[in-house]
């Protein structure tokens, strides 16, 4: 399994993996080309024998620099159950571009069983508190055509806090 930053040339690949992930929205052709650029050192792509299986999008908010906000996670089918999407994780947070990142956050709607269970284990794993927060409310901000989307939020990260990508529950292949 290799880990890089994505490129433009990858746009079209994440998108067709972040098709076949549901219940993640899908984002245009054009934000995920952004993405792959403007965006490229605050986000991964996993690639096993040429392909690429995983993806992880993130930056760290302008109004909130020590925090690190992770947009998409998707894994491929044939790649899930490997605890890849803790390890991309870990591999955005041990950069140069997340330095002095103290906190994570996401939003998470409450039905996406598995990515609460990828957060709530990545909060375990490093030994710092979840809190979950209503950010984006279906009738308000959705106008009752999404669900709500909750802002999950760990850290902050402890003092001796220091992310291995190679420190997972499953090693990499």
């Amino acid at each position: 399994m290799k880990f890089r930053e994505p490129v433009v040339l990858d746009g079209p690949e994440i998108t067709a993996l972040i098709a076949a992930c549901p219940p993640l929205d899908s984002n245009s052709a054009y934000c995920n080309l952004l993405q792959c650029t403007h965006f490229a050192s605050t986000c991964v792509v996993a690639e096993q024998a040429g392909q690429i299986v995983g993806w992880v999008s993130g930056y760290r908010p302008p109004s909130e620099p020590s925090h690190f906000f992770v947009w998409q996670v998707a894994v491929a089918r044939q790649a899930r159950g490997e605890g890849l999407a803790q390890r991309m994780i870990a591999e955005l947070l041990s950069r140069p571009s997340a330095a002095s990142v103290t906190h994570l956050i996401t939003t998470v709607t409450s039905d996406n069983k598995a990515s609460w269970a990828l957060f709530e284990g990545f909060s375990r794993r490093i030994g710092a508190d979840l809190a979950k927060a209503p950010l984006f409310e279906r009738d308000a901000h959705f106008a009752g055509a999404h669900n709500t989307e909750w802002q999950a939020t760990i850290g902050p990260f402890p003092a001796d806090f220091q992310i291995n990508m190679h420190d997972t529950e499953t090693s990499t292949p």
